[in-house]
């Protein structure tokens, strides 16, 4: 008997626990306050947030004000040049880069119309060029690339998918240039939509973080996609020893501009626990101003992306200063995540805290959704987490599922895959959606992503659910890992030391 009342004691303790954790995550998210963040955030005033803009500082600062409101104290000692008072802001020193204006490239007297340049090098060349397979270390056996154009295909032996094809280029660049190569052609075997993307891409203004040179970099050498479908032009070249190449180039222009990563901390409650941190993290730049649609609308809102994750962070934030959790709480707002995920780069490259005291990255990031009844988690069953994540969804009335388009490689498209890279578990809470279609891409960096097209009612139940998935997180005595075999639970071990 007496053993029964103390299961049935334990039994009610836990559902009191757990009650008490919903009321908390209620009494703090109401929809007024999820439509205050948003509409504000996704206000034509704002034109679109791009990263380097004045209005891109604006968000920034009303993040920063709204995080001092909640109590969220900023990160000790991240204090700014000329300041002498703690900062909620990251300064992020940005290269804005024009197109090239003047590109010619030919080989063996044809031109190749559709190409983007990767890396510039104001140079005019004629010479030769060497056909190099992958343009791996392999390939330069026997070969003499000194002073000549090396000609590659893109990706590997086991790489055909594009965007890893590009995570290849800074090596098959430096072995280029360790071989003497005045300049690299990287023959691309992609769609024309795929082609597309990458032509907008780089063809247009870009950003990317800026460092000082080294004096490798220095020595400059030209780095070219071209789009080759099917390989046509790379068959053509492999069975030629001798190959002609004209590249002339010049034209582009870089001028730094400053922006800002926006950054708070609670301190957790748990003697032990509160040297381990969850991130809490999502982007609140967006594309800015743009060709107009239909009704002569010009303004990028934003509200899905991602006006609705920078405030899934502020709920957090809300939150975890009124209640704090076992485990601290680390709340990153990064700017440049449309320029190629500047701000989270910039930031595991310099982070406030050490890397290994952050033992699980809660990344908020949103196309769209077009099923209310679930919230899609990218990466849901990669992480130990998975159940948490779960029981809160259901405890809103909604379902967590994975994601129900992996061909469109979301893990890898947002801030959370920086943090994977150095070992930090990371999946992405996302708005529901079983395709990649309908009223995701209606609104996907469109015009019309506005803050009274959403649907608060089902936000409300979304924000809640992001929220006490946070808190369950943070409160588990068990440290959320990858799950085994995960592709980066190598880097996981090697950043723990486990």
């Amino acid at each position: 008997m007496k053993h029964t009342l103390i299961i049935i004691s334990l039994f009610l303790s836990t559902i009191s626990y757990s009650q008490s954790e919903k009321e908390k995550v209620e009494t703090s998210i109401t929809k007024n306050k999820i439509e205050a963040h948003i509409y504000f955030l996704a206000d034509d005033l704002l034109k679109g947030r791009q990263t380097g803009t004045p209005e891109n500082k604006i968000a920034a600062s009303y993040l920063a004000n709204v995080l001092r409101s909640y109590g969220v104290k900023p990160v000790v000692q991240n204090v700014l040049k000329g300041s002498s008072t703690e900062s909620y802001f990251q300064e992020v020193k940005l290269n804005y880069i024009s197109p090239v204006k003047r590109l010619l490239l030919a080989i063996d007297g044809k031109e190749l119309k559709k190409k983007v340049v990767l890396k510039t090098n104001k140079m005019e060349f004629t010479g030769k060029a060497v056909y190099l397979g992958y343009g791996l270390e392999n390939d330069y056996k026997g070969k003499n690339v000194s002073e000549k154009i090396v000609i590659i295909r893109s990706g590997g032996p086991n790489v055909t998918d594009t965007r890893e094809a590009f995570g290849l280029v800074e090596q098959k660049e430096q072995l280029a240039k360790e071989h003497g190569a005045v300049a690299v052609i990287e023959l691309v075997d992609t769609n024309e939509s795929i082609w597309g993307f990458i032509d907008h891409n780089f063809n247009s203004e870009r950003m990317d973080i800026a460092a000082k040179k080294s004096k490798d970099e220095e020595k400059g050498l030209a780095y070219l996609w071209v789009h080759d479908e099917n390989n046509i032009q790379a068959k053509a070249f492999e069975s030629k020893d001798n190959l002609s190449a004209k590249l002339m180039m010049e034209g582009e222009e870089k001028k730094t501009i400053i922006s800002q990563n926006v950054i708070g901390m609670v301190e957790g409650t748990d003697p032990q626990l509160k040297n381990e941190f969850i991130i809490y993290s999502a982007h609140y730049d967006h594309v800015g101003i743009g060709k107009p649609d239909e009704t002569g609308d010009i303004i990028y809102n934003g509200a899905r992306d991602n006006a609705v994750g920078t405030t899934t962070v502020l709920s957090m934030a809300e939150n975890i200063a009124k209640y704090p959790t076992k485990r601290s709480a680390l709340f990153i707002l990064f700017t440049g995540e449309e320029k190629g995920l500047l701000g989270s780069q910039y930031y595991v490259e310099n982070p406030l805290l050490p890397l290994n005291k952050m033992v699980y990255c809660f990344n908020s990031d949103n196309a769209g959704y077009n099923d209310t009844s679930i919230i899609s988690i990218i990466g849901l069953p990669r992480t130990t987490a998975s159940a948490n994540i779960k029981e809160a969804a259901t405890t809103f009335g909604l379902k967590a599922i994975d994601d129900a388009a992996p061909e469109q490689n979301l893990f890898e498209r947002s801030d959370n895959i920086v943090f994977a890279r150095k070992g930090i578990p990371a999946p992405t809470f996302s708005l529901g959606f079983q395709s990649f279609d309908g009223d995701v891409t209606k609104y996907y960096h469109q015009p019309g992503d506005e803050a009274d097209t959403l649907d608060y009612d089902y936000l409300l139940k979304f924000f809640q659910s992001y929220v006490l998935a946070g808190r369950l997180i943070a409160n588990d005595p068990k440290t959320p890992t990858w799950t085994t075999n995960d592709k980066y639970e190598a880097a996981g071990k090697a950043l723990y030391g486990n």
